[in-house]
């Protein structure tokens, strides 16, 4: 539960977008909640409550609202922040865990028993991790429902539910509508694919994220064209393909994947891989007081820290690039896709020339290291690591501890500290990640008479201080004769 009621209101009076997926607002006269931005008539302060997710806004009985959509706004930026076992848990759910695993699974991966983890997120967000995950699968519905002319009987287990009762239920309850008549509102879409727009806290500065994502297409296995970055992705059912077309002021989202299970979490690392749930006005604040990033931030509001959909594709890549250029890194990995890869055979992925998805770890983990097409030394971590990673020993799902997997990479040959910073910055979203080893942000820092010590100010914000110098170094080396 929210407790600074004072300040959420204010929020809510001024119909503040910035608070949207940090709180939720709901109306004991019409047993509604609402994103804070919702355009109806603000309710008088005695005859509304916050509620820190939507689940908890379920959970207390009230239905989301049919004109503000409160399902569709962006996640609260508090989850990729904290690093405690609520933000890890929270991490999680998004990305899955307990229809795959179960609340005992989810338990398993914090070190806690059920129990505990149950109490700890019922008492700081007003809903235990079931009821989270209850609403997630209702909002995965959803999207089904109205993008996809499947049967009800798939959707609801495609959803995760466990029985048909269950799923009508949780529809009804949250939606204040059955199925049948949420199907009757829906948008038309391609067979086959599901589109979803994906909600974006503004500012957002779309060209950086596309720069960024362009300079680093592996062939076949990914492209930017135009304003649309499109991938195959791994999803714990099956391949799928996703189609993200940047905008200014939203993302449009296709999917078209191998099992309609994954639609919930495809959508989640489409988000994470955008970072479209940072919060951009908190982060711009603390850089933007700053001599030195001032003007970056001026230039580029609303700056992202692209992550990743694979932690275990983005850092076999970054072993791979270590001292070379990101072109030389994919012509090597270019060479093994074809070879390790897995085929696709998606429309969405014809459309865009894809062919392959990016080698599971089991495809690394054998090779013989002259096989690899780069120096034996690499080859040799690369395959280290991909062993770790199919053995269970080392895990780069993003709720895990990044502390802890940091101190792991650091203790595996071949990955020191620009590597495994790399790493846990774009691989796991951590947004406080300085690569003081790095070259570029090395002589950055010392041009302007910096010190490491000096960059303790950009906290917890240094992933995004990092982004700022190096989008500034790639701008002076474009405008140099």
């Amino acid at each position: 539960m929210i407790t600074d009621h004072e300040r959420c209101y204010r929020a809510v009076q001024a119909r503040d977008a910035r608070f949207d997926g940090v709180f939720y607002t709901a109306v004991r006269t019409t047993g509604i909640y609402c994103r804070p931005s919702c355009p109806a008539v603000t309710p008088k302060a005695e005859n509304v409550t916050f509620h820190a997710t939507a689940a908890a806004a379920q959970e207390a009985g009230y239905r989301a609202c049919r004109r503000c959509r409160p399902d569709t706004t962006p996640g609260s930026p508090l989850w990729n922040v904290r690093a405690d076992a609520v933000g890890r848990a929270m991490r999680l759910i998004a990305d899955g865990v307990i229809e795959r695993e179960g609340v005992e699974g989810l338990a398993d991966r914090l070190g806690y028993s059920q129990r505990h983890v149950t109490r700890m997120l019922t008492q700081e967000l007003g809903a235990g991790p079931l009821a989270l995950a209850r609403s997630n699968r209702a909002h995965a519905a959803r999207v089904l429902i109205e993008t996809t002319e499947m049967p009800m009987a798939d959707i609801a287990f495609a959803a995760g539910f466990a029985s048909i009762r269950q799923f009508n239920d949780s529809v009804r309850r949250t939606y204040a509508l059955t199925p049948t008549q949420m199907r009757g509102r829906r948008r038309s879409t391609p067979t086959g694919c599901i589109t979803v727009r994906l909600a974006v806290r503004q500012p957002f500065h779309a060209e950086s994220l596309l720069d960024f994502l362009a300079a680093h297409v592996l062939p076949g296995v990914e492209t930017v064209q135009g304003r649309t970055y499109a991938r195959v992705v791994r999803l714990p059912h099956g391949l799928g393909v996703m189609a993200l077309t940047v905008h200014d002021d939203r993302v449009d989202c296709e999917l078209e994947l191998a099992d309609l299970r994954d639609t919930a979490v495809a959508i989640g690392r489409a988000r994470r891989m955008l970072d479209l749930d940072a919060d951009p006005v908190a982060i711009d604040e603390v850089l933007g007081a700053d001599r030195v990033l001032a003007p970056l931030v001026a230039d580029a509001p609303g700056l992202r820290v692209p992550s990743h959909v694979d932690g275990f594709e983005l850092a076999v890549r970054t072993i791979v690039g270590q001292q070379v250029s990101v072109a030389g890194a994919n012509t090597v990995l270019g060479r093994q896709v074809p070879t390790r890869g897995v085929p696709v055979d998606f429309a969405l992925a014809a459309r865009f020339g894809l062919t392959h998805a990016f080698p599971p770890p089991e495809a690394f983990a054998d090779a013989d290291p002259t096989s690899l097409g780069m120096p034996q030394s690499r080859a040799r971590t690369i395959i280290g690591l991909s062993q770790a990673v199919a053995d269970g020993k080392l895990d780069l799902d993003p709720g895990v501890d990044r502390d802890e997997v940091r101190e792991q990479l650091l203790q595996m040959r071949g990955i020191g500290p620009w590597t495994a910073d790399y790493i846990v910055m774009r691989g796991l979203g951590h947004p406080d990640v300085l690569l003081t080893t790095d070259l570029v942000l090395k002589r950055e820092l010392e041009r302007h008479g910096l010190t490491t010590d000096d960059t303790d100010r950009w906290r917890p914000w240094r992933s995004y201080a990092g982004m700022h110098l190096w989008r500034a170094t790639s701008a002076l080396e474009r405008s140099a004769p």
